[in-house]
């Protein structure tokens, strides 16, 4: 699966053209489903280009993009602390969301992971457990009592240097092995470090992402045109990872580092979603 993530926390300052309002996300998420997503990850924003968790603004991006893309592309959002820092208001607006997305991403590193991952099961919301690297978080999560429950796990690799990026993303992967084993996993990484792992991911049959949240720049280095045109690129990457894939056998379970875990039989789909609220 490859998911395209629109926005982040970026703001226009960084990229002029940003997609901020609930229109133009949903326009960009439209050219890259076209592309190649399956799957939309976005921060909404105020008016100002904030990222919010505010009923309304959630309401208003995750319901203009629901409406752009096909009916099986599943429309997520970010609960990042820093656009709300206090986990039980997090937890809070959550609860106050008055149009539901597919899917939440929860940073579990962060203060209050848990509580608000907690918000998001109860709604029916699948969570995607964010476990940065050169955090506690892969531990945290793996003696959390909702580590069984959640929709993937989202290994997020911060080291942003070319050369060091895949073996950072292979030391992730191996500190959350008991996951790995038995959940979903959306490998990728970010800036420098974005290609390298999202090649990586590829490799070892992982999901994966890419999209102006993560990079700008494409794997030869231009500026990318937009969201669809990262999507492009890495659906290329990755087509070109199956074939290689093929070509060896289907060892998945090795990288140039080393053993990374068993070959497993490919899942056929995602654990199953609770219906839409609107």
């Amino acid at each position: 699966m490859l998911q395209v993530c629109l926005n982040g926390a970026r703001t226009r300052a960084e990229w002029p053209s940003l997609p901020v309002a609930p229109g133009v996300l949903a326009a960009e998420a439209a050219r890259a489903v076209e592309a190649g997503a399956e799957d939309v990850h976005l921060h909404p924003k105020d008016a100002e280009g904030y990222d919010s968790l505010a009923p309304d603004v959630v309401a208003q991006a995750v319901t203009a993009v629901r409406r752009a893309v096909p009916a099986g592309i599943r429309v997520g959002v970010t609960t990042g602390a820093w656009a709300v820092p206090d986990p039980e208001r997090r937890a809070a607006l959550v609860r106050s969301w008055t149009v539901l997305p597919d899917h939440a991403s929860v940073n579990w590193h962060e203060e209050g992971a848990e509580e608000v991952a907690r918000a998001l099961l109860d709604r029916g919301v699948g969570v995607e457990a964010g476990i940065w690297s050169g955090t506690g978080a892969a531990r945290r999560f793996l003696a959390s009592p909702l580590a069984g429950r959640v929709l993937r796990v989202l290994a997020e690799v911060t080291d942003t240097e070319p050369a060091t990026a895949a073996g950072t993303a292979t030391d992730l992967l191996k500190e959350l092995d008991p996951a790995v084993q038995r959940l979903p996993v959306l490998l990728h990484g970010e800036e420098g470090g974005a290609w390298p792992v999202l090649r990586l991911a590829g490799q070892l049959g992982l999901d994966a992402r890419t999209g102006l949240e993560d990079v700008l720049v494409l794997p030869d280095g231009s500026t990318a045109r937009d969201n669809a045109a990262l999507v492009q690129a890495a659906r290329a990457l990755l087509d070109g990872a199956r074939l290689d894939l093929a070509d060896d056998g289907g060892d998945r379970g090795s990288s140039p580092d080393g053993p990374v875990r068993p070959a497993r039989p490919e899942r056929k789909e995602d654990p199953p979603f609770p219906p839409r609220r609107y």
